[in-house]
Order: C-alpha cells, then structure tokens, then sequence
C-alpha cells in the first residue's frame, strides 16, 4: 500500500488529471488525491487481501514489481538507486514462476519509455545496474543449465503439460483434412495454431468482467458469490480507462500504465486453469490506480452539478458502496469457511487427532493423495511434528513431472485408494475420500466439512 502511494507519486508528480483546471494551481493536488485514493483502494481490494493475509509467495512478487518500478523513476533524480532497481529485479525472479516472464517485459517496458532519460545517467550507474542485475541473474542462469528440476512447476502448468486431451480435438479434424483434401484446413488445423488459439483465451479472459466482478475463479482465489474486485468499482475503471486515455497527463506515465495492464496476464495465458487470480495478481495496483482516476474524474463533473443532484448521486452511491463492502466482508470472513473449507484443505487436523488415538493398534496406515487429499503427506508430517532430518534420510519426496512421489514414512504410505482392488487387511487402517470405499467398510470415524458435507473418512475392514 505504501509503494503504490509512492509509486503513483512519481508517476503523476505535478500533472493535471484534467476538468479544465491549470497545472499551476490544482496539479500537485490531483497527483497527491490520486496516490492516498489508489493506496487507499488497494488496502481494501479483494484481490489484494485474499492473498496478502496468507502470505501467498505472488504477492512477494508484487512488492518487487512495483518497488522495481519506483527505484527506477527515482533514479532520474537520484541514479545511485538504479543499482537497487536492479537488485530489486533480480529478486523478483527467484519469488514466484510468473515473476520470471512478467519483469523482462516491465523491465523492457520501462527502458523503451524513458530510454532517453536513462541514456542520460551516468554511466557508471548503468554499468554497475547492469552487472548488479547480471549477478542476481547467475545462480538462476546455473540452475537453468544444471538443474532442469526447477521448472517442473512450469511445465506442469503449462498449456503443453497433457497434451493428448488437449490436442485429440485438433488431430480428428487434421485427419479429416487429409482425406477431404482441405489445404486451409491443414494449415489452421494443427497444435501450433491450436495452442496460439489457447494462449489468446487465456490472455483475454483475465479482462471478463464477469470472472473481475461476479463469480471469480477457483474457490480458494475470492470470497464466495462475488469476483477479486468490488462491483461498484465497475463504472469508475470503465470511466477511469476513457479518462486516462484523454487526460492531459504525460505521455510517459500513462503509456506505463497501459503497458503494465497488457503486459500482467502473459504469464498466466501460457498456463492451464486461465484465467487465474494468482498469476495475476500483478494486475494490482493498475486497477485500484485506474479506478481511483475515475473517481476523481467523476467528483470534478458531480462538483459542477446542483447541490441537490450531488447529494442524490452521493447518497446513492454511497449506499451501495455500504452494500458491496458489508456484503465482501461477510462473505470473506463469516461464509467464506462454511462455503469453502474443501478449498483450503479442511478436515487434516481433525483426522490426525483421531488417528493419534488409535495409530498402536494398527501396523500400516495408507492415505490417499487424490484431489482434494492431494499431497497429503505434508499435512500429515505437519501436524504428526514428524522430524524433517528423518523424512530426508527416509528419500523425502521426489518430484517428477507436476506430481510428487511420496515414499512415506514409518507406518504411513500415500497412495489411491482402490477399495475394490485393495487386499484389505485387519492391521491396515485406511484415510480417504467418501468415493475411496464402497461395499463392506468399517468406518471407524467421518469428518465433515465446515458445510456439513463429509470431507475424510477413517476406515477399515
């Protein structure tokens, strides 16, 4: 919150937002009105909160991205802070995946828009930024070179991750292209074509207002019943885009600002699960900026109108700010647990007391690591306090692909659960899903959901 104040500071220093006043005498105010609305928005924002109170390693990358930006429009001023620029870039990179095709492109952004201004530095804060910022650089170019494991995160999410569901449509109307000999046909038909399609989809649909707005994406990414940001901030983006693009702010500022808006949804456009609130997120603080134009823009019309209207349009819409803003907090903090406690991995806690209790009496004890039990084995270790050293000695958790192998540990295996395959013993307890049993089962102790539903049953012959 406080880095966007700054940042929008040194954005917008001294320039008029426009209403016809001049820059010598409302100019400085509007850049201070617009940088205390645009934090101030951002500590409120949905999209902001969601993540920052469970620390989500995205929103790290936030803090960068936008401290990156700042360092280097102060360093005009001050080029010794060019040198922090590049270190503040740097870090960015080892934060979070996204962060890695995000900042090149802000970093190349920047340097395009103000190359004139930075060629006038000195030069040895350039050289010095640069090495800095190549020395960041190393240990991720070692990896990349040595290390292929890093980015398995990468290629698990990617759009080239299973390709045999996502191609089986394409390659049916390649085939069907053969034989009717339709050459145009041969050309859009394939996985290249295919994938650009893809990609453009993902890209766009992180601008549906329906997904800002209305319902959101996955569970755990937004309150229940509503999208990341406020509904009543519709009509001031809306108003706020028009009012930047004709506004008599430099041209610089606002082309950042653009930028930054098409530049935040490339990573997450390369990825499965589009569109998708936490390889986004860097779409913060453009939108709260953006909104908090528009309402400027909106006070200066309003300011021209009666007294009667302004109260009227202020009653109003002050009611359903209320409204939206009583309604996201309920959500968030009352129904949010009730709706949504499968998303956040409810009910582990619950079943390892109850395990505690009776794991003597049992030899083995298998787990299941299918959705929404998946890497099971960390809540497990968690709340068993298991020693970390001794898991390592044990072989830890190997990863492969998107998946993880999990070896176990002492009477505990992670695996599906195939009830009617499973040579089901007297000493074997099993944890799972409702769908993991089926015909005789002895269900030894269910745990719900925070709706009621049953979420792990604890099971055996």
């Amino acid at each position: 919150m406080l880095l966007t104040y700054f940042l929008v500071r040194e954005l917008f220093p001294s320039q008029p937002l426009g209403g016809g006043y001049s820059p010598t005498t409302r100019g400085a105010t509007y850049g201070y009105q617009l940088s205390v609305i645009s934090s101030l928005l951002l500590a409120i924002s949905p999209w902001h909160l969601q993540f920052s109170r469970v620390a989500f390693e995205s929103n790290v990358g936030l803090f960068f991205d936008i401290l990156t930006v700042w360092l280097i429009l102060k360093a005009f001023k001050k080029p010794w802070l060019l040198v922090l620029a590049a270190f503040s870039a740097g870090l960015s990179l080892y934060v979070y995946q996204a962060e890695k095709v995000f900042v090149p492109f802000l970093v190349l952004a920047i340097a395009l828009i103000w190359r004139k201004s930075l060629l006038k530095l000195p030069r040895k804060y350039l050289v010095l930024g640069l090495l800095v910022g190549a020395i960041c650089l190393l240990p991720l170019v070692k990896m990349t070179l040595t290390t292929p494991e890093i980015f398995l995160r990468a290629k698990g999410t990617s759009l080239t991750a299973d390709q045999t569901p996502f191609l089986a449509w394409t390659a049916e109307k390649l085939a069907r292209d053969y034989q009717d000999k339709d050459y145009l046909g041969l050309i859009l038909d394939n996985r290249r074509v295919t994938y650009f399609l893809a990609f453009l989809r993902g890209y766009f649909s992180h601008f549906d207002l329906n997904w800002l707005f209305i319902t959101g994406g996955e569970a755990r990414h937004h309150a229940p019943g509503m999208g990341v940001l406020y509904l009543w901030e519709l009509p001031f983006l809306v108003w706020g885009i028009y009012g930047l693009i004709f506004s008599r702010v430099g041209k610089k500022s606002k082309l950042l600002i653009f930028l930054w808006f098409l530049l935040a949804p490339i990573p997450a456009a390369f990825t499965t699960g589009a569109p998708h609130e936490v390889r986004t997120i860097r779409l913060l603080p453009i939108f709260q900026i953006l909104v908090a134009f528009g309402l400027i823009r909106a006070w200066q019309i309003l300011n021209k109108k009666r007294l009667i209207l302004q109260m009227m349009l202020i009653g109003a819409g002050g009611l359903f700010f209320i409204f939206n803003s009583a309604y996201y907090l309920n959500q968030y903090f009352v129904q949010q647990n009730y709706f949504n406690s499968q998303s956040w991995q409810y009910g582990y806690q619950q079943a390892v007391e109850e395990i505690k209790k009776i794991e003597p009496q049992y030899q083995k004890i298998v787990v299941s690591n299918q959705p929404y039990l998946d890497q099971s084995y960390m809540f497990f270790l968690f709340y068993l306090k298991f020693d970390p050293a001794t898991y390592q000695q044990l072989g830890g958790t190997v990863s492969g692909g998107f998946a993880e192998n999990h070896r176990g540990f002492g009477k505990y295996t992670f695996r599906p659960i195939a009830w009617e395959k499973e040579v089901v013993m007297a000493d074997t307890l099993y944890v799972g899903r409702p769908g993991d049993f089926s015909g005789q089962v002895k269900i030894l102790k269910t745990i719900y959901f925070l709706d009621g539903q049953p979420a792990i049953l604890i099971a055996t012959k």
